[in-house]
This record gives C-alpha cells, structure tokens and sequence, in this order.
C-alpha cells in the first residue's frame, strides 16, 4: 500500500455568526495517499476551500488533526509550515494570489526560488509556455485579464514541481479550449511525476478523472 501523504482525523472548523457557533466541517475525517488524485465536490457554501485551506496548512482547525506529508500540522508554527510546503506543496487559488509588484515570471519564479533551485528561471519560463504565456512573462498581474492571471497562479503552482498540488476550482475562470489544456496539464503532474493532486471543482467531467470522486455535504462526507 502507498504511504499517507494527508491524514485528516476528526476535522472540525467552526465560525461565530450571528452570535450562534456554525460548522463548516464537522468530524470530517480523510486519508490520501501518495500519487492519488482526489475530488472534493459538493455545493457553494458546503465548506470545499475551507478543507483545501485546512489541508494545506493555511489555515489552522478549530478541532482535528492534519498529517501532511508526514508532518503534524499543529507541532509547526507558521514558519514551519511556511517551510513544509516550500518546495513540496502546491496551491491554485480561486483568488489567484499573485504578488502585484513582481512580473508573471517573477510570480512563477518565486516559489521555486525560495526551495533554492537553481533552475528557478528555466522552470518558471518553461511553465509559462506550457500555459500559452511564453510572451507574456514581463507583464504585470493588473496587465493581465483575469483567465491570464489563472494560469500564471497555475504555472506558479506547477513550477517548482511539488509532491503535493491543491487546487481550488483550477479552471474556474478559464475558456473552455485553454481550460482542457490545463486540466491535461494537472493530470500530467500527478501521472508522470507521481504528484498527489487535490482539486475542489464544480465540474464533474473533471472531477470524474480523478481516482475518488469525495462528495462534501454539510460539512461531512456522503457516504
């Protein structure tokens, strides 16, 4: 058996609204091994990006615990978490999150700079080409439309070739043609480098490549 790349036992998020305590997850409990390729569907509001956060160490539970990569989320501050994911996790946002002062090359750049790869340049013009932006590498994320700025948030997640990749609606802001490119794109990260690939997505044609399809309701899992 493949070993357990995330293990998220018990998992409870709980935020005050109206003065009342809700859950967005409750007891959710999860297991991904290494090289897997999982879905996390379900309706807005069931609380989808609230468990990518989770699992990717960006935010912290109110209760449960989170192995990620053989790590206990809840030994690591934020540094260390910080330093976890430098290198072996990768994040698409559905916000993007690409720094508004560094080109698209310099956004791609960055986290394989900071794993210390030397190769940081190469990988990150390499990627951008992939995504159709060889020339658009000097171009700022306010010179960029939405779905350009996407697939720059893309290529910064794929660059530093991470063991891990969370995705949050990847193709949400996207064509469809330049869409199917890069969902080929996510599925040849976790199929020839052996990447372990969660995605939240509304699109159940994508989600249907993935090896497990989690349907998240109410904060829990269907059965």
């Amino acid at each position: 058996m493949k070993p357990a790349v995330i293990v998220a036992e018990n998992l409870t998020q709980k935020i005050v609204s109206g003065g009342e305590q809700i859950a967005i997850l409750d007891a959710l409990s999860l297991r991904v091994t290494a090289g897997e390729s999982v879905a996390i569907v379900g309706a807005s509001g069931s609380g989808k990006t609230t468990l990518l956060s989770l699992l990717a160490g960006l935010d912290s539970p109110t209760a449960g615990s989170i192995m990620l990569a053989g790590q206990p989320l809840s030994s690591l501050d934020e540094d260390g978490r910080a330093a976890l994911r430098a290198g072996r996790v990768g994040f698409v946002f559905q916000s993007f999150q690409l720094l508004a002062g560094l080109t698209a090359l310099e956004n791609v750049m960055l986290p394989a700079e900071l794993a210390g790869r030397a190769d940081a340049e190469a990988l990150a013009r390499d990627t951008l080409a992939k995504v159709g932006l060889a020339a658009r590498t000097g171009h700022y994320p306010y010179q960029l439309s939405g779905g350009e700025q996407q697939r720059v948030a893309i290529a910064r997640a794929f660059a530093a070739q991470p063991e891990i990749l969370f995705a949050d609606e990847p193709t949400g802001n996207l064509d469809a043609a330049t869409g199917s490119r890069i969902v080929d794109l996510l599925f040849e990260l976790n199929r020839e480098r052996g990447a372990t690939l969660v995605l939240v997505t509304h699109d159940l044609n994508l989600a249907a490549r993935c090896d497990r399809v989690l349907r998240l309701r109410a904060g829990r899992f269907d059965d």
